[in-house]
């Protein structure tokens, strides 16, 4: 009997080709998507789960409060970790994390690597294998590094590079570090990532470190004992904390502008607050785009499943006759719901095993848009398996069991006769076409939304021209004044370059007191051209200039955001008091604000200044695009014969600017494919609705045509029901995509207006090709000969 069912399932496919395709593309289609959601979703929910002491591992964040505004960030200062160490007795480990670029000579070569510097217990506290080397001691000497296997293989062709020596650019001397142990490749999941490690002792030896208690600028982990309370831990830090720090009489209340706080380890990579980049280690990932790529899996998956079902209740209705001369001949209702589950069953199986092959294909492409590593292998769960195999056959009982039911109760007179219905209104078929539509309506909005976004960054004012602007450094700190004015003044004289400035090469956070308040704000060293270069207007007052000797040691220039953060009506001439260097200096200039950040950032208060203990290391050279190529060699000829032991690197801020926006990019890309794919799969759906609604009334369209209808009518008439379900489905998409998009809108500080156009725009589309979509059957339907029709009755 089984074998019967299969032939009868394999011989339906066969005479069906064009239907049997459709139906099990469109469920692969919707199962692919899932699939690769899943895995995408799964790795970035096991990010660091791999870590041995996860659960007691904890990253210091601090919360510093003012009188405007309240901050949360993850960075400490070197003094902090050890203080607490020493005074809490739960804490059983500290590690400090700090990136830097180093230049490293490889025989001629000079190459730049970022190299993370780290406490010397660090391969001990964290599941980081080394290849060689022992956790306990290949940190334990300040002149050692740890290899990442890569990095082993790039400088020394082999893994096996313990001993070998490594030539690290530190001032303007290269001094050697001798390799003491080489570091398996850090997992993909992984939020600290390395190519090499130095001993964090190196910076304290070196006096490189800031013990200031409030300063903040690098990472600390906690390694708690295994019954510590994390919170009597806090209390406790914070207990340290006003103890240790120093404020002046009278202003005790300044103790607690910062508090210190605990984040769990596993919580870093999917944080929704404390965002910034973990200096050096794994920038963290928003969880809102695992939900909307969830979201979208399930949308999709959605779409197709009611496409199986419509597409399988469509095609059962010209098996009517089948299921009269079985019944007449002595078939029993159970075969016939056997039979019909297990065509459903074998459509699912085709259409997983389907699935998996397009996911492998799709994996390549899918990677390189989420910048992931994934691999179908990551399915191979228990977890999983089980889920997809649930999925299976609920997929094949569902798109099975209506049919099933239904069409195996027809009585054999009424099917031999063709009288049989299935419903009188098909609620159920039309119901489900207009959900599937409502989301496929709501991921083209999403879609529209996010492409306007994406635009509206990278085509925004930035308060200064960043076309044909190009820089590079001449090295950490800077080559010296008199380097630094010889360079500058080569490239004036440079044929190609329009202007010349210099600024230090970071936006620095400091702060400072005006009007006995304190204010935090971004803090740069320029040069006398640096805003002209870069084209920001100076609003009020003037720009530094060597007619004033005083500049450097006593005038500062602002922005307007720090003019609205401090309440200042008249900037101009106001002195702000740098209590940590012991130095009041003036307000002689306002500028324009520009986003020297992404807009991802609202723009913060900025201070710019020439103090000459703020030594300037970066170029900005603004091109006239008449031969960038032959500019950019002479550019590199004046840094050779200045700069030596550094390699010449550059880059355009343009360039770097649309960078920033990197992930915004992939995402618009991810959601107009889903949006795609969507729309495909639900017209696929619209599609079998069409058959299904021109073979219900096959006689009623030859009653019509023997009447003297026109096939433009007909198909008017035809056409017409399905454009109404998809107005019903725009109109419950609107509100719902709205609030989606609204929120979705609300992480960006500078963002679109919603227009009333994209809801249009996406309705219009809808409606376009839901109408494209069942003419191909309704004009078809119009044109059949009535006599055919109607010879039966």
């Amino acid at each position: 009997m089984l074998k019967n069912y299969l032939k009868i399932a394999i011989r339906n496919l066969t005479r069906n080709k064009v239907f049997s395709v459709i139906n099990i593309a469109g469920l692969s289609l919707g199962l692919t998507c899932c699939m690769l959601i899943v895995l995408y979703t799964k790795d970035e929910v096991s990010f660091d789960r791999f870590q041995e002491n996860r659960d007691q591992l904890y990253r210091v964040m601090v919360t510093s409060k003012d009188e405007r505004e309240t901050r949360t960030f993850g960075f400490t200062n070197a003094i902090h970790g050890p203080t607490f160490k020493q005074d809490i007795p739960e804490i059983r480990e500290v590690i400090r994390a700090q990136s830097n670029s180093f230049v490293i000579k490889k025989g001629n070569e000079l190459l730049k690597e970022d190299i993370l510097f780290a406490d010397a217990p660090f391969f001990s506290v964290f599941s980081m294998p080394l290849l060689s080397g022992d956790p306990q001691k290949v940190l334990s000497d300040i002149h050692s590094i740890v290899l990442s296997e890569d990095i082993a293989e790039k400088y020394f062709g082999s893994k096996n590079a313990v001993g070998q020596t490594m030539n690290l650019k530190i001032g303007d001397e290269f001094e050697p570090f001798v390799v003491s142990g080489v570091a398996k490749r850090c997992p993909q999941n992984s939020s600290i990532q390395f190519d090499a490690v130095l001993p964090f002792a190196y910076q304290e030896a070196k006096g490189w470190t800031d013990n200031e208690w409030m300063g903040f600028y690098m990472n600390t982990f906690l390694l708690l004992h295994q019954k510590a309370d994390y919170h009597a831990v806090i209390r406790k830090m914070n207990q340290v904390s006003r103890t240790k720090t120093v404020v002046e009489p009278g202003k005790e209340k300044d103790r607690n502008a910062v508090v210190f706080g605990l984040m769990p380890f596993l919580d870093m990579h999917l944080q929704s607050g404390g965002g910034e980049q973990h200096n050096g280690l794994d920038h963290a990932s928003s969880p809102i785009y695992s939900y909307i790529l969830s979201g979208i899996a399930i949308f999709i998956l959605l779409i197709a499943c009611i496409n199986f079902v419509n597409l399988t209740v469509a095609r059962s209705l010209n098996r009517a006759k089948e299921i009269g001369v079985r019944k007449v001949v002595g078939g029993l209702r159970k075969q016939l719901i056997y039979q019909f589950l297990g065509e459903s069953f074998l459509l699912s199986f085709l259409a997983f095993a389907l699935a998996v092959v397009f996911t492998q294909m799709a994996l390549p492409f899918f990677n390189e848009l989420a910048n992931k590593q994934l691999a179908l292998s990551y399915l191979l769960d228990t977890g999983l398996v089980s889920g997809y195999v649930a999925l299976f056959f609920l997929t094949g009982l569902v798109a099975g069991v209506y049919p099933a039911l239904v069409l195996s109760g027809f009585s054999p007179v009424q099917t031999l006769y063709n009288r049989t219905k299935l419903t009188q209104k098909n609620y159920l078929t039309k119901g489900l076409v207009i959900f599937q539509f409502a989301l496929s309506v709501c991921l083209v909005i999403g879609t529209i939304v996010i492409y306007a976004q994406f635009e509206y960054l990278t085509n925004k004012d930035l308060g200064y021209n960043d076309q044909n602007l190009m820089s590079f450094s001449l090295g950490r700190g800077g080559p010296g004044k008199e380097v630094m004015e010889v360079v500058q003044n080569e490239l004036k004289n440079t044929a190609g370059i329009a202007s010349v400035a210099a600024f230090n090469g970071n936006y620095n956070g400091t702060g400072a007191k005006i009007d006995g308040h304190e204010i935090g704000f971004g803090y740069i060293g320029v040069s006398d051209e640096f805003l002209n270069t870069l084209q920001i207007p100076v609003l009020k007052g003037r720009n530094f200039s060597k007619s004033y000797s005083t500049d450097p040691e006593e005038a500062i220039v602002v922005n307007e955001a720090f003019v609205k953060r401090a309440g200042l009506k008249n900037p101009i001439g106001q002195e702000v008091n740098f209590e940590w260097k012991n130095k009041k200096m003036k307000i002689i200039g306002v500028i324009r604000d520009y986003h020297y950040a992404s807009l991802k950032d609202t723009i913060a208060p900025l201070v710019l200044t020439q103090d000459p203990n703020y030594r300037i290391s970066t170029i900005f050279a603004k091109l006239d695009s008449k031969d960038t190529p032959a500019t950019i060699k002479a550019i590199e000829k004046i840094f050779r014969n200045h700069i030596k032991n550094l390699p010449f690197e550059y880059k355009f801020e343009d360039e770097a600017n649309l960078k920033r926006y990197e992930s915004e990019a992939k995402w618009k890309q991810m959601i107009t494919l889903a949006a795609v794919l969507s729309i495909f799969v639900s017209c696929i759906g619209l599609f079998g609705l069409a058959t299904f609604n021109a073979e219900m009334r096959v006689k009623e369209i030859g009653i019509r045509k023997v009447l003297g209808a026109s096939v433009a009518s007909i198909t008017t008439l035809l056409s017409m029901d399905f454009v109404k379900l998809v107005l019903i489905s725009i109109i419950i998409a609107l509100p719902i995509s709205y609030y989606g998009a609204n929120m979705w809108l609300q992480d960006f500080p500078y963002r679109i207006p919603m227009s009333w156009s994209y809801f249009a725009v996406a309705a219009f589309l809808a409606i376009a090709i839901a109408v494209l979509t069942v003419s191909y059957q309704s004009i078809r339907a119009a044109m059949l000969n009535p006599v055919q029709s109607l010879r039966t009755e």
